[in-house]
């Protein structure tokens, strides 16, 4: 496993991003785990933070592209911060771009904040999470309004490894669907295998019991 990807596993337990309990998701599924990325609230966090997102993005993206859209709300940060953290890192100019939820009709009219979105643009789309796919059913149909373009591939932090809405990961079912590729800064099979029995920020957070709720959650939800 990369350095990075252990450094950002690190990083998402001592942001208390990813924790590990009992919780109950919106899908309604009970998991061992959870990831909350509105805990980034810092500015080193979200330094941190895009600096990861940009060495992923330019690990399985490169530099071939043009612009960084972050679907409102959670994703306006990221693809901020990933863009600064871009320039730093690979010396290139990234614009970003995300929409707003409600049109506005004065002065810096429209739909999208940040960058314009022109013909022949390439854009990779940026979120936190994705479980079931629907903010890009959302995404997908707003960029597409704007210019042609050419959607290149989408980076989340997390891929949580469990099936959308049928056999498939989310993450699979957007690829399939979209035909655009799909990525992730971290895998939670990458997690489980990091951490597990191993001390980080001081606690075994993966000892043979929350191994085990895992395991289980996996069975019942995981990708086959």
């Amino acid at each position: 496993m990369e350095a990075y990807k252990q450094e950002f596993i690190e990083f998402m337990v001592e942001s208390q991003v990813l924790k590990f309990g009992e919780f109950t998701l919106k899908s309604g599924r009970k998991s061992p785990f959870f990831m909350n990325a509105g805990a980034y609230v810092t500015g080193s966090q979200l330094r941190r933070l895009g600096e990861y997102y940009a060495r992923a993005i330019h690990e399985h993206y490169g530099d071939d592209f043009d612009v960084l859209f972050g679907p409102a709300y959670k994703g306006i940060p990221l693809s901020v911060a990933t863009t600064m953290a871009y320039s730093e890192l690979y010396g290139k100019e990234i614009r970003y771009c995300s929409n707003r939820k409600e049109v506005k009709d004065h002065g810096d009219t429209g739909i999208l904040l940040g960058s314009k979105l022109q013909d022949g643009n390439r854009v990779v789309i940026i979120e936190d999470v994705t479980t079931s796919g629907k903010s890009i059913e959302e995404t997908f149909p707003i960029i597409k309004a704007q210019a042609e373009v050419s959607i290149i591939g989408l980076m989340v932090s997390l891929n949580r490894c469990e099936r959308g809405k049928g056999d498939k990961s989310a993450l699979e079912e957007i690829r399939e669907l979209y035909g655009f590729d799909t990525n992730a800064i971290v895998s939670m099979e990458e997690v489980v295998e990091y951490l597990y029995n191993r001390p980080c920020q001081g606690k075994i957070l993966i000892d043979e019991e929350m191994k085990k709720a895992i395991d289980e959650y996996y069975t019942l939800y995981g990708v086959k």
